[in-house]
């Protein structure tokens, strides 16, 4: 295997979280986030010859995934799974790993009620990314990512509170 591919591999390996986490907030069905992830796997590897190094490669990964997100979303107009987030919950005898892996699965429900943008805003957010950070991987001046970001945020909690389901 050359020297290029056994780097991107391995930069790959160890940021494959980001990979993941992208797909599951744009795709609601796993073989849709399987191919999603398939799909910036590849754009990654397309685009990495044009990685220069400028910033850490987590950032620009978050970049290109983002945009292959958003890409991949509009160009197949993939139907929101709308529903409700109350169905089949049984809250009697949970123990506190599954609680946290319940109220996971509601936010990402909640999300996938959100535009392709306002996902990515949340997605970073989540990531602990800054202000900064965040405009900087949408290509928006950082006072927009803020508003965008506060707005992005009020809208996913009346999201969860419409459907029943606060944390």
């Amino acid at each position: 295997m050359k020297e290029t591919e056994t780097i991107f591999l391995s930069l790959i390996n160890q940021h494959k979280a980001i990979i993941h986490k992208v797909s599951k907030m744009y795709m609601n069905d796993v073989e849709q986030q399987r191919d999603l992830f398939q799909e910036i796997v590849m754009q990654l590897w397309k685009a990495y010859p044009t990685f220069k190094g400028n910033s850490k490669f987590s950032t620009w990964m978050y970049r290109v995934a983002l945009n292959t997100a958003l890409v991949y979303f509009k160009k197949d107009k993939r139907k929101v799974d709308k529903t409700p987030l109350d169905e089949n919950i049984d809250v009697i005898d949970i123990n506190e790993s599954e609680l946290k892996e319940e109220k996971l699965a509601y936010l990402y429900k909640a999300v996938q009620e959100l535009n392709a943008v306002e996902k990515a805003l949340i997605f970073l957010f989540l990531e602990n990314q800054s202000h900064r950070e965040i405009a900087e991987n949408l290509g928006i001046s950082e006072v927009n990512a803020r508003v965008k970001l506060n707005r992005t945020k009020e809208k996913l909690q009346f999201i969860i509170k419409k459907n029943g389901y606060e944390f």
